[in-house]
């Protein structure tokens, strides 16, 4: 018996020891490199995004290629880890189907099907933030403003390499070959319409900016001209309104949790993924208190006009007003974002790509764009949107939201959003 342990023991060790060889020679080898963690897709009706994740800076490299039109990104010294999206139906009529592949030992490769013209795609990087670095390929309308865009979709005909870099026939073949594998919850409205535009300016009233205080400044710290031109958000001055507050808890989920908690953890997260792109943040609250100065003595008009005072008396760029929804059937789910029925495009557009960047995120339900006639972005004088996260009256969202990793991802959903909306 005690031979036959021996030669079981003999034969596991023969067994064993090429899986240790093996798997300390992968660690070596992608010692220092970038590991490629994710891919992300945003398809709206005016292009598609696809982010790629990394856990370390690294450079690409882009390859255009016909006879199928493809835009291929080498992203060298990176791995692709095992959980990675590796092959996907973008469904967008910009590019058709997006494939990622470890091309060598030290080359990570993504190829994307398109037949947009060169002017209408765009790829670029994104550092700092809560992904060490990401890759952004931007396929449909890449211009600053949306209005009178024209996206270039040719008629079939293949797509010339820009001159930057023409592959050799072999690079071709590599590619290929390595290829082949229920109702809103309540919120303050007007009573009535007055039909008051956002260009209005109110008599603002004074907000103490004070390190306890209910507003928030953010770094003025430079983080560099690349970043400034790749996000658009060095500079920016954005308002975030946690909503509720205080003597408000708003609505409450099933096992107590109050949408105040939610809103404010949020809103601290966001706060901290802007601060880190460079841009200037105005929180209407830090701590869970009303924002007016009556605080509990306020009238509900008073506490919103509060908060639409602080975002306009420092000329912010854009109000983001962050809310839970609530409704008496606990299956109702989803994310929907709000705008001002009578506001301008660009508060639509805001409050349409804040809304999918969150959905994109944290994997709810689309509730859709809709208009409103809600109090804080009615009266505040730039674009405006109050995103309802989630239903804190439905348990799984209720739990999504108030764990740690949940909030983080809803505030990374946001800034992909506002992102989006400034690029």
């Amino acid at each position: 018996m005690r031979h036959l342990r021996l030669l079981i023991f003999m034969l596991l060790a023969l067994i064993l020891l090429p899986l240790q060889a093996s798997a300390s020679d992968f660690g070596e080898r992608v010692s220092g490199m970038a590991e490629v963690t994710g891919v992300r897709i945003s398809s709206h009706s005016d292009k598609v995004r696809i982010v790629v994740e990394a856990t370390k800076d690294m450079a690409f490299k882009k390859i255009i290629l016909s006879n199928p039109d493809r835009v291929v990104v080498d992203l060298p010294n990176a791995w692709l880890s095992p959980k990675a999206r590796k092959d996907l139906d973008l469904d967008s009529p910009f590019a058709g189907r997006l494939k990622v592949a470890q091309f060598d030992k030290q080359t990570v490769r993504i190829v994307v099907e398109t037949k947009v013209g060169r002017n209408n795609y765009n790829v670029f990087k994104l550092t700092g933030g809560a992904t060490a670095c990401r890759i952004v390929l931007d396929f449909g309308d890449i211009s600053e403003s949306s209005d009178n865009r024209k996206i270039d979709l040719p008629d079939g005909s293949a797509q010339q390499p820009e001159p930057a870099y023409t592959p050799p026939a072999s690079e071709t073949d590599e590619v290929e070959k390595e290829m082949a594998s229920p109702d809103k919850s309540e919120r303050t409205e007007e009573p009535q319409d007055t039909g008051k535009k956002e260009t209005e300016k109110k008599n603002p009233i004074k907000v103490e900016e004070t390190p306890s205080g209910g507003i928030f400044e953010g770094s003025d710290k430079d983080s560099g001209d690349e970043l400034d031109k790749i996000t658009g958000l060095k500079g920016r001055k954005i308002a975030i309104d946690a909503g509720h507050g205080g003597s408000d808890s708003g609505a409450i989920g099933p096992t107590g949790v109050m949408e105040k908690t939610i809103t404010l953890k949020v809103a601290t997260e966001l706060k901290n993924l802007l601060v880190a792109e460079g841009a200037t943040v105005y929180m209407t609250r830090t701590k869970d208190t009303e924002v007016s100065p009556k605080k509990g003595r306020a009238t509900d008009i008073e506490e919103l006009q509060a908060r639409c005072d602080i975002a306009n008396a420092k000329d912010a760029d854009i109000f983001i007003s962050i809310h839970m929804d609530s409704f008496t059937n606990a299956a109702a789910k989803g994310t929907t974002g709000y705008y001002y029925a009578r506001g301008s495009k660009k508060s639509r557009e805001l409050a349409d790509k804040i809304r999918q960047g969150v959905i994109d995120q944290i994997g709810t339900q689309s509730r859709g764009t809709q208009s409103c006639n809600f109090y804080v972005v009615k009266h505040t004088d730039m674009p405006a949107t109050l995103v309802e996260l989630a239903f804190i009256s439905n348990r799984a969202e209720e739990k999504l939201l108030y764990s740690d990793a949940g909030a983080k991802k809803a505030a990374q959903g946001i800034l992909d959003g506002i992102e989006d909306y400034f690029n």
